[in-house]
């Protein structure tokens, strides 16, 4: 049984060799993630180059590491760290020098930060481990008490929930690799910390510039993230639910209630949606995963995400090719669950931008459950039919004959689609024939098998305009007739 839920796995430059790259593909991987936080460009040149020896079919997501608040480095008598204990007091203030930070200063790398945090805020350092209480604001600096007891260590990060940080939407070293990325024809950028749309039209503009078709992935990581989803999917393409910040931001109880929200509004939207963070996060010492992290990916499946994503397990855990085999194993085995994954055929779909191709694709979907259809087959320039088709999670594989190798790889993120890449041709039935000569000699379908055929007659560029029902053997048929013709 082939998937439909898509997994997306982190790929380190110390580890991208062809081979291995190669049994992370074959083990059920669709896209390969490039965290820039850890490569330099030309480091991420050796992922690319493997990536695409191994296969053209596999989709290259960039992430950018965004603006972000951290700790400076330590003065040399605290190159350690500086421990801290309850109750004890510490000063804050942030340093456009980066200046060392002392046990008597803590400095911020964002010279704005204690203008933007009011007395009575928290400050978590490095994912929450510490928590710092503003208790007085005085002469630039902020006046803390320690939450809990710890060491404070260089560089870490931190987060002030619920506080918005006047930070730049992208930083000198994101256009950097976005830029690189436009060059080498990446797929995606997943932009990091995402507040408002301003965040992805900054994105937007750089790509525009160098008139790139490469789609912007939201990463939502704070509370401001979540409280302006809808404007945000307004202009994205995508969204990843970043649960490691998001984590931080937001209290735990809440985050199952803002991932289950987030993936609905994408569903709506068809925008693709990733669930990140640690889905396997024990598999990056051990052969077996926990029972709690079967039933986190089960939940997310369970909700109809696009893909989830796998971080430290494959970038540089000691067991990456059996992690993406568990999820792979599990995702088969929950979307077996028919009863519980029933498609969406009455969801009030929104940002609608062809109507005719929506109702069609809702069309298609209502035809799979009412008629033994083995599949569907469409054709696409820009892959939007793909995208209303996912939207509407149908049980069925739709095989998508794209006309740019581009637009295969980012269909590689939508659930259930299965892109190919297809010359153009001259009309229909010649690209029916072609596609469905494909499928047979793959064993996708055979001539006795049902499928749905949806297409457009007036040219790729206008959409779907028909649904066609029938088996591939009186498809073919047709096909071989209106050629003689």
């Amino acid at each position: 049984m082939e998937k439909k839920t898509k997994i997306v796995a982190t790929i380190s430059d110390k580890r991208c060799d062809v081979d291995f790259i190669a049994s992370l593909y074959k083990a059920g991987m669709n896209v390969v993630r490039i965290n820039t936080a850890h490569v330099t460009p030309e480091s991420a040149d050796r992922i690319v180059e493997n990536v695409r020896k191994v296969s053209e079919q596999i989709a290259i997501l960039v992430d950018t590491k965004g603006p972000e608040i951290r700790i400076t480095e330590m003065a040399p008598e605290c190159a350690s760290g500086i421990r801290v204990d309850v109750g004890d007091m510490i000063d804050v203030q942030g340093s456009s020098e980066n200046k060392p930070s002392t046990p008597r200063m803590l400095y911020m790398n964002d010279a704005s930060f204690v203008e933007d945090v009011p007395v009575g805020a928290d400050v978590l350092i490095d994912d929450g481990d510490i928590e710092l209480k503003v208790v007085e604001k005085v002469d630039g600096v902020l006046r803390c008490r320690v939450c809990n007891n710890g060491v404070i260590r260089a560089r870490k990060s931190v987060n002030v929930p619920d506080v918005r940080i006047n930070l730049p939407s992208v930083t000198d070293r994101d256009r950097i690799f976005i830029e690189w990325a436009i060059d080498r024809d990446i797929d995606f950028i997943a932009h990091s910390f995402v507040r408002t749309k301003e965040d992805v039209l900054a994105v937007k503009r750089i790509i525009k510039e160098r008139g790139s078709g490469i789609k912007i992935i939201s990463k939502i990581e704070n509370r401001e993230g979540i409280n302006n989803i809808d404007e945000i999917l307004s202009e994205t393409y995508g969204v990843m639910v970043a649960r490691g910040d998001l984590g931080v931001e937001v209290p735990a109880e809440q985050l199952p209630v803002a991932q289950r929200l987030i993936v609905r509004k994408c569903i709506e939207s068809k925008c693709p949606v990733i669930i990140a963070t640690q889905m396997l996060h024990s598999m990056i010492s051990n052969p077996r995963p926990t029972r709690a992290e079967v039933n986190d990916i089960a939940n997310a499946i369970y909700q109809r995400v696009d893909a989830i994503m796998l971080s430290g397990e494959t970038a540089g855990g000691a067991y990456p090719v059996e992690a993406v085999e568990t999820m792979t194993r599990v995702a088969c085995e929950i979307e077996k669950d028919t009863m519980h994954n029933a498609p969406f055929i009455d969801m009030n779909m929104t940002r609608i931008n062809n109507e005719i191709t929506a109702q069609l694709a809702r069309s298609t979907v209502r035809a799979c459950i009412n008629l033994p259809v083995r599949a569907v087959v469409i054709d696409t320039m820009t892959g939007r039919t793909g995208r209303y088709l996912a939207a509407f999670r149908g049980q069925k594989p739709v095989y998508a004959m794209c006309y740019r190798k581009t637009v295969m790889r980012q269909l590689a993120l939508s659930f259930g689609i299965r892109p190919m890449y297809c010359e153009p041709s001259e009309n229909h039935s010649a690209f029916l024939r072609k596609a469905l000569n494909s499928l047979e000699e793959q064993c996708k379908v055979d001539k006795d098998d049902l499928i749905v055929v949806l297409g457009g007659n007036f040219g790729v560029a206008a959409g779907a305009s028909f649904i066609e029902i029938a088996q591939v053997s009186q498809l073919e048929q047709k096909a071989a007739l209106l050629n003689q013709q």
